[in-house]
């Protein structure tokens, strides 16, 4: 069903994945990358130009604004990020759209080999009929989360237009390097002033997670002894083979992401550097529950400990630190907010459908800070790749249940007001 919304998001969208700004966990400046700026510094412009209010860019690198409540309610913080994810290239993205989509096989121009086939992802399946945006096949999309900027964006514009819309004073947060686990700085929660907050940062139509994986980084180095190799016999110790070794002793059962699902966590190489002489492993480790976390963090020091008195020459190092925590620990004490996103979505006729994020938002941590963030769906599908598409259809969808949402918030309080009034007047 076509909305009023769906020309603005699509131009939005289009405007915005056109845009680089990767991330990069190997820098260690805030933002990572300066490319991010030009998003974060169109995005202030924009919000300046549209009549936000407390428009500002941060020195940590978030742009922050206020649209002024209507009727008293509580504060309520939305959030995206404006970071791409640094496993696939970003650089140079070529948005096209695929208008009134058939439910044949998408295909790409920069890559004849690549296709989008609705029998392999059935989601796509149902979405005939709808507008389809894809990048070329060279790069990924970047809808991840740039669909979610262009929803907060859209939104803002529709609340500052139309002033009689009854609502709470919202605030917008646009963050940097959350791809990167990097996004929420420890000065955020305060800055935002939220009651609580949403991410705009989910999937299917419908979904309202509040539960995501707890998450540790962990990165090993193995220091070998370095000769040259006309001479190496019985001198040399190669850190190539000793990492090898490490990368073949993880488990390769369930705890990989090739095979882990549903509620499985995993183990999971994400590169690996170096020579010779010394290599260096990155891993993350991801589990629902803490436990499962802890037996991960075993089982990978262990696998390194074993290495290690194989070739007491060498030194081998394994440093494991804590990324994010599954936010339902702090949300299933209130759940609040998620009640009324799921109550604003069945306001629009959709059904809520709350599923682990096998991953993590900007509101896990966010959450883990003090401020309740429940995660919204946006449509994107297959991110962090080449086949990466999503649904404009989806983004209005998205787009109306912010809106529901503060309409609700706006009426659940005024219901409570006049509970209170008749109470008191007894």
């Amino acid at each position: 069903m076509r909305t009023e919304f769906d020309a603005q998001l699509q131009d939005r969208l289009l405007r915005y994945t056109a845009i680089d700004s990767q991330s990069d966990a190997d820098s260690a400046s805030a933002p990572s990358t300066a490319c991010q700026f030009d998003m974060l510094h169109l995005l202030r412009d924009e919000l300046q130009q549209m009549g936000a209010a407390d428009v500002t860019l941060t020195d940590y690198g978030v742009v922050l604004a206020t649209i002024p409540g209507t009727v008293p309610a509580p504060t309520i913080g939305f959030l995206a990020h404006v970071d791409t994810a640094p496993q696939f290239a970003a650089a140079g993205v070529k948005p096209r759209v695929i208008v009134d989509y058939d439910g044949s096989v998408i295909t790409y121009p920069d890559d004849p080999a690549l296709s989008l086939d609705p029998d392999r992802f059935p989601y796509l399946a149902q979405k005939q009929g709808q507008d389809i945006i894809t990048a070329s096949g060279a790069t990924l999309l970047g809808a991840d989360d740039k669909a979610g900027v262009a929803i907060i964006m859209t939104m803002s514009q529709h609340l500052l237009t139309q002033p009689d819309l009854r609502h709470g004073p919202v605030r917008i947060a646009f963050t940097p390097d959350e791809e990167i686990g990097r996004g929420v700085d420890p000065r955020l929660p305060d800055d935002l002033g939220a009651d609580f907050a949403f991410t705009f940062d989910g999937g299917r139509l419908g979904e309202i997670e509040y539960e995501s994986f707890s998450a540790d980084g962990a990165e090993v180095t193995v220091t070998g002894v370095s000769i040259h190799p006309g001479y190496a016999q019985g001198k040399m110790v190669n850190a190539i083979t000793l990492a090898s070794k490490i990368i073949a002793m993880l488990p390769q059962t369930v705890m990989t992401p090739e095979v882990a699902a549903d509620r499985d966590g995993f183990i999971h190489a994400t590169d690996m550097t170096g020579g010779s002489s010394e290599m260096k492993i990155r891993l993350i480790l991801r589990d629902f529950e803490l436990d499962g976390l802890e037996r991960q963090r075993q089982i990978l020091r262990g696998i390194c400990d074993a290495v290690q008195i194989s070739e007491p020459r060498a030194r081998i190092t394994c440093d494991i630190r804590p990324q994010y925590r599954n936010m339902r620990y702090w949300l299933e004490q209130d759940m609040t907010p998620v009640d009324l996103a799921r109550d604003a979505c069945r306001d629009l006729g959709l059904d809520p459908v709350s599923v682990p994020i096998r991953g993590g938002t900007d509101g896990s941590r966010l959450t883990e800070m003090g401020v309740p963030c429940p995660n919204l769906f946006t449509g994107m599908q297959n991110i962090h790749g080449p086949l990466e598409w999503i649904s404009v259809q989806d983004m209005a969808a998205a787009t109306g249940l912010g809106l529901a949402l503060l309409a609700r918030a706006a009426r659940d309080q005024a219901s409570q007001s006049r509970a209170s009034s008749g109470s008191s007047s007894k």
